[in-house]
């Protein structure tokens, strides 16, 4: 009996380590393959106090340490005065990180409220708040690069969302220049899907905050577009991956915008015409 207990926490770890290579193997591609991060950068790494910000700071802290670049990271949360909300618990924890990290107090609650109307969601006007306050403390700290923790089920999620309710052919993509050309906001987890982040999140016990302005709404059609997907894993695994991946293989001349592919001038090789009168 004693050595089937001291078996399973040596299971446990081998899982743990497996689970962690896999979201570093993940991350480290897509950083590269988006040249997300460069020698020099400083990334502002935005922290909600959720699994996927968190674990986005852990893996990149993680990664930093083994980088063969120099890069550095400062942990921002954006503090929007929601009821309730544990103002103590994400500065205790960086703290005990020992990382530069600004905690920003904006009351984008209220303003949120006021300007939704009855029945809407409070996500549009929520995140437009909170994206610009964030833009604009980047460049007063002097980083160049926004780390926001979307992964690869908030992409294919996106892309249902406008393809349903939108009519565009969009998703979230990983790397992004604002507007005003003065920041770049980037996506390391794109490859990763969020049952890997909630299962590292576990492990690791981060102190998670829950979101009680737009996660507990009823009315987000993401929430119904995330079940869709849930369904879609359980029935045929591999579906929401190859979709993510498709995003990645876009054939524009099979598709239908005439500004990604000249269609109107599309003609026949003379070449061939003539072989055809012959």
């Amino acid at each position: 009996m004693a050595r089937h207990r001291s078996a399973a926490p040596r299971r446990d770890d081998f899982a743990a380590n497996k689970l962690q290579k896999k979201l570093r193997r993940q991350t480290g591609n897509a950083i590269v393959d988006y040249g997300m991060i460069e020698d020099g950068d400083k990334v502002m790494v935005c922290l909600s106090g959720g699994k996927d910000s968190y674990t986005l700071l852990d893996i990149l802290l993680n990664l930093q340490h083994n980088a063969p670049i120099h890069f550095e990271l400062v942990a921002v949360n954006l503090d929007q005065k929601q009821p309730g909300f544990p103002g103590e618990v994400l500065p205790r924890y960086l703290a005990c990180l020992g990382i530069e990290y600004h905690i920003l107090e904006e009351d984008t609650y209220s303003v949120v409220q006021r300007l939704t109307p009855a029945g809407k969601t409070t996500c549009p006007v929520c995140s437009r708040l909170r994206r610009g306050i964030l833009y604009t403390f980047a460049r007063r700290i002097g980083a160049n690069k926004l780390a926001l923790g979307h992964h690869l089920d908030d992409v294919v999620e996106t892309l249902f969302l406008n393809l349903f309710h939108g009519g565009r052919l969009k998703a979230m993509p990983p790397k992004l220049k604002s507007d005003d050309g003065h920041n770049v906001v980037i996506r390391p987890l794109y490859y990763c899907r969020e049952k890997d982040l909630a299962r590292w999140a576990e492990h690791r016990q981060f102190p998670i905050i829950p979101c009680n302005l737009c996660g507990s709404q009823d009315n987000l059609q993401r929430q119904v577009i995330k079940r869709m997907l849930q369904g879609w894993d359980e029935r045929t695994p591999g579906r929401v991956e190859n979709i993510a991946r498709a995003l990645r293989n876009v054939v524009p001349s099979h598709l239908g915008d005439g500004e990604l592919f000249d269609f109107v001038s599309l003609s026949a090789d003379a070449d061939s015409l003539a072989l055809l009168e012959c």
